[in-house]
């Protein structure tokens, strides 16, 4: 739920490691820093959903009998 909710907020959060944000302090403009925002949110995005689909085929598979 949180990873959904931050996914939905993410262009007002302005999520960002340090690292990331040090590289796009140095000179890069703003569309940049949007792709690499997006970028993050999807990294941290897909795990969720991967383990939510598998937890779910495993549910369904000892419920269903």
């Amino acid at each position: 739920m949180l990873a959904v909710l931050t996914s939905l907020f993410s262009g007002i959060l302005g999520l960002q490691c340090a690292m990331c944000r040090a590289v796009l302090e140095t000179g890069a403009d703003a569309e940049t820093a949007k792709s690499l925002n997006d970028g993050i949110v999807y990294l941290m995005v897909v795990p969720y959903i991967l383990v939510g689909v598998v937890g779910y085929a495993v549910y369904r598979q000892f419920y269903n009998k």
